[in-house]
C-alpha cells in the first residue's frame, strides 16, 4: 500500500508542479480578467467531469464490479462502449449548442462575453471523451496494481498547455485562449496514448471485438444503479468549486480567475495526500470488506486517517499563515498585479479552512463505497452542497468571492460530520485511539 501511495503522490506532485508552472505562465501572460475567465469557464465543465471520473465515481464502482464479473473482458467492453458513445454524443451536442451551454455554465456573462466564450467551450468539451478513455484504461491498470502510468501521465495536459502559452504569448489575448483550448485536446490525446502504451506493454487484453457476444454475457445490471449516486457522492469538493464559479460569474470580471488560482493552491495538498491515499487504499479496503475481514480494512483506514489528518493539518496552517506569500510567489508577475495577489490570498485562506474536513471526508466516504452504499454517500453529499448553497447565497453579497470560499469550507465540515456519523462516531473514536 505504501508503495502505491508514494507512486500516486509522486505522480500528482510532478503534475502539480507542471500545473503551477502553467498557472504562473498564464497569470503572467493573461493576468486575471475577462480572457482568463473565459478559458476557466470553458475548461471548468470537462475538468469537473475529469475529476469526478478520475478521482471518484467510475473507478469506485467499476473496480468492484469488474472484480466480481465472471466475464471481465465482455463486461469491460460493454461498459466502455456504452459510456464512450454517450459522452461523445454529449460532446457533439455541446459543440452544436455551445452558446446555450456557455450560458448555463456562466449565467452572469453578458451576450458579448458568451459569444467570445462559446467557441472555446465547444472545443474544450471534446476533452471529456478523451479523458473517459483514460479513466477506463486507468481503472483496468489499477485492477492489475499498476498505478504509475495514470499518476505521471496527468502532467501531459499541463505540458501541452505550457507549450501553447509559450507559442502564443505574443498574440492577441483572445487568440491565446483559442490556443489553450486546442492544447487541452492535444493533452487529452497524449494521455490516451500513454495509457494504451502501458496496456500493450503489460499485455493486458481490454476489449473484445465481438460486441454481440459481450452483450449476451453482460449481466451486471446493478452497475448503473450504483454509478449514478456515486457520481454525486464522490464529488463534493469539485461540485462546490463549480458552484463557486457559477455564482462568481455574477461578480466583477477577474473574480472567477481569483477563485481558480486560490482553488489550485488548495487542490495541491488535497490531491497529494487525500486523493493519492484514497486511490491507493480503496482496492485493498474493498477487497477485505468483500471477504468479511472488516478489522483488517479498519487497520488500513486508521493508517490513512493519521497520514491524511497530519499532512493536511500542517498544510492548512501554512496556507492560512502564508497566504499572501504563497500567492505572490506563484503568480505575482506580468499582468497579475498586487491587487490580484491580495484578492486571491483572501480567498485562499477561506478555502484552506475546509482542507482538513474535505480530505478526511474523502477517506471515510470510501467505507460507504466499499460496502456498496453509493446512494447513502449521494444523500450525504446533497446535504453538504445544500448547506454550501444556502451559505453562499447569504455571503455572496456582503463578502463576494471570499464569502463563496467560506461557504465551500463550511460544506466540507458538514460532509465530514455526516460521513463520520454514517461510519459511527464510537467506531471512529476507537479507531483513532487504538
Amino acid at each position: 500500500m505504501i508503495k502505491n501511495i508514494w507512486t500516486n503522490t509522486a505522480g500528482i506532485l510532478i503534475s502539480r508542479v507542471f500545473g503551477f508552472g502553467r498557472d504562473l505562465l498564464m497569470a503572467s501572460v493573461l493576468g486575471a480578467n475577462i480572457y482568463t475567465d473565459i478559458f476557466f469557464v470553458a475548461f471548468k465543465l470537462p475538468n469537473l467531469f475529469r475529476r469526478i471520473f478520475g478521482e471518484g465515481a467510475f473507478t469506485q464502482v467499476f473496480i468492484p464490479a469488474f472484480s466480481s464479473s465472471k466475464h471481465k473482458i465482455s463486461f469491460g467492453t460493454v461498459i466502455f462502449w456504452q459510456f464512450f458513445s454517450f459522452i461523445l454524443f454529449l460532446s457533439v451536442v455541446v459543440a452544436v449548442f455551445s452558446t446555450v451551454a456557455t450560458t448555463i455554465i456562466a449565467v452572469g456573462f453578458d451576450k458579448a462575453t458568451i459569444d467570445m466564450a462559446s467557441p472555446v467551450v465547444a472545443v474544450c468539451f471534446f476533452y471529456l471523451p478523451l479523458i473517459f478513455v483514460v479513466t477506463f484504461l486507468a481503472s483496468i491498470l489499477q485492477y492489475y496494481k499498476h498505478f504509475a502510468t495514470t499518476a505521471f501521465s496527468t502532467a501531459l495536459l499541463n505540458i501541452s498547455l505550457i507549450t501553447a502559452l509559450l507559442i502564443s504569448r505574443q498574440y492577441d489575448k483572445l487568440d491565446i485562449v483559442y490556443y489553450l483550448s486546442v492544447a487541452v485536446i492535444v493533452g487529452g490525446f497524449a494521455q490516451v496514448f500513454a495509457h494504451l502504451c502501458a496496456i500493450k506493454n503489460l499485455n493486458i487484453k481490454v476489449w473484445t471485438t465481438n460486441i454481440k457476444k459481450a452483450k449476451n454475457r453482460y449481466k451486471h445490471s446493478k452497475f448503473y444503479r450504483q454509478f449514478v449516486p456515486a457520481v454525486f457522492g464522490s464529488s463534493a469538493s469539485h461540485l462546490s468549486a463549480f458552484l463557486d464559479t457559477f455564482l462568481a460569474s455574477f461578480l466583477s470580471f477577474g473574480t472567477i480567475s481569483y477563485l481558480y488560482y486560490a482553488n489550485r493552491v488548495f487542490q495541491l495538498p488535497f490531491a497529494l495526500f487525500s486523493v493519492a491515499v484514497s486511490i491507493a487504499i480503496f482496492p485493498t479496503i474493498a477487497r477485505y470488506i468483500s471477504k468479511q475481514e472488516e478489522q483488517t480494512a479498519l487497520t488500513y483506514m486508521r493508517k490513512a486517517t493519521y497520514l491524511v489528518a497530519g499532512a493536511l493539518s500542517v498544510a492548512t496552517i501554512v496556507g492560512i499563515v502564508l497566504d499572501d506569500f504563497i500567492v505572490e510567489l506563484l503568480f505575482h508577475r506580468g499582468e497579475f498585479g498586487i491587487v490580484d495577489v491580495i484578492n486571491t490570498a483572501n480567498i485562499l485562506s477561506a478555502y484552506m479552512l475546509g482542507l482538513l474536513p474535505y480530505g478526511l471526508a474523502k477517506i471515510y466516504m470510501l467505507w460507504l463505497y466499499s460496502k456498496e452504499r453509493q446512494k447513502r454517500a449521494a444523500v450525504i453529499t446533497a446535504y453538504s452542497l445544500g448547506a454550501n448553497i444556502v451559505l453562499s447565497l447569504l455571503l455572496i453579497v456582503p463578502y463576494g468571492a471570499v464569502g463563496l470560499a467560506v461557504a465551500s469550507s463550511f460544506g466540507g465540515f458538514v460532509l465530514l460530520y455526516l460521513s463520520l456519523r454514517e461510519f459511527g462516531f464510537r467506531k471512529f473514536y476507537k479507531l483513532i485511539m487504538k
